[in-house]
């Protein structure tokens, strides 16, 4: 689950051609059509509510009492403490590690398990659902759920959602990209992970982005290693989202994690002079979000969570979670090497 540079106060402001998709509850005039039909063939994904605000009447999941809850739900979903820059750092070999690793897994289960799942007419409720029940059944907590107030247990973003998009009863359709972010908190730490799904007969434009954000993916992991700067994340992955025509979203970053589901360092995927390097032992998340054209800005819905494309534009993420070691990265949440 992505960390939001700015996620107070909360943007209620939306650019003309969305707002006037809201008001209509439908696409946009089609004079406006001409910008969002230059990016392929898809619908355009609106709120079912636009006008309300929050989301206090979504009624979250049960969770079994046996399970162990993550600190921020007994605390009205924040931690009692500022999760500060050390608190990424593990021992490498200590038994956190290999906490880390046994939630790392499950996170990559079960996004495996939520790529079984899409399917034409499958609503992300269903996803989530099912997810929350395949997490609980692995004796771990869905770490999105009740975090900040976030009322699921798992992220879906459809087609032009950028980032937090929050299950509902909207049938998954032919043609649609979904990212599904999940994380989970296992024996006291959060392992996390996300990717983007093709949803049966996706267009072009549609597979060259998902593919552009997997590569994009893989060029900052590379970037990664002791003694590296955290700003090569950001120069690699925006080197390929320019090569493949796409623009990198710079208002969301990956983030330290382990004890705590959001820590120091906050890492960008944009081109940028943040100073700093890697160490031994540091755990985090690399999770770019690509988006096609050339403004990758989002707004937030009243919601306070859901952030759209300013231009109604398609939006991919794919997200790992990696441990530096001391002679190079391990990507935690990815497929098991023999």
């Amino acid at each position: 689950m992505i960390h939001h540079l700015a996620r107070s106060p909360r943007r209620f402001r939306f650019p003309p051609r969305i707002a006037r998709s809201l008001v209509a509850l439908a696409k946009p005039p089609e004079n406006d059509l001409l910008d969002i039909s230059s990016f392929g063939d898809y619908n355009l994904v609106l709120p079912q509510d636009p006008h309300r605000v929050g989301v206090e009447h979504i009624q979250p999941l049960s969770v079994p009492t046996h399970i162990v809850r993550p600190p921020y739900v007994q605390y009205n979903g924040c931690y009692e403490t500022t999760p500060s820059a050390g608190d990424s750092i593990l021992k490498l070999g200590s038994p956190e590690e290999l906490r880390m690793r046994r939630a790392s897994a499950l996170a990559r289960a079960t996004l495996k398990r939520a790529g079984e799942l899409v399917k034409i007419g499958t609503t992300t409720s269903q996803i989530d659902s099912e997810l929350h029940d395949f997490i609980i059944e692995n004796s771990a907590y869905p770490s999105p759920l009740l975090y900040s107030g976030f009322p699921k247990s798992c992220c879906t973003s459809v087609n032009n959602i950028i980032a937090h998009g929050i299950p509902d009863d909207r049938p998954l359709e032919d043609g649609d990209i979904i990212n599904i972010d999940v994380t989970v908190y296992l024996d006291g730490v959060h392992g996390d992970t996300s990717r983007t799904f093709l949803v049966g007969d996706v267009d072009q434009p549609g597979r060259d982005l998902v593919s552009a954000t997997n590569e994009a993916l893989r060029a900052g992991i590379d970037a990664c290693g002791p003694g590296r700067p955290f700003k090569g994340i950001g120069e690699a992955i925006s080197r390929v989202a320019a090569a493949r025509g796409f623009s990198v979203n710079a208002e969301l970053t990956g983030h330290g994690i382990g004890k705590y589901f959001h820590t120091p360092p906050w890492i960008l995927h944009h081109r940028n002079d943040e100073p700093g390097v890697m160490q031994p032992g540091l755990c985090f998340t690399i999770e770019p979000l690509l988006v096609q054209g050339d403004d990758a800005r989002g707004w937030m819905l009243p919601d306070g969570w859901t952030v759209l494309t300013e231009t109604g534009a398609r939006s991919a993420q794919a997200e790992h979670t990696i441990l530096i070691t001391d002679v190079g990265v391990d990507i935690l949440t990815g497929e098991p090497t023999v």
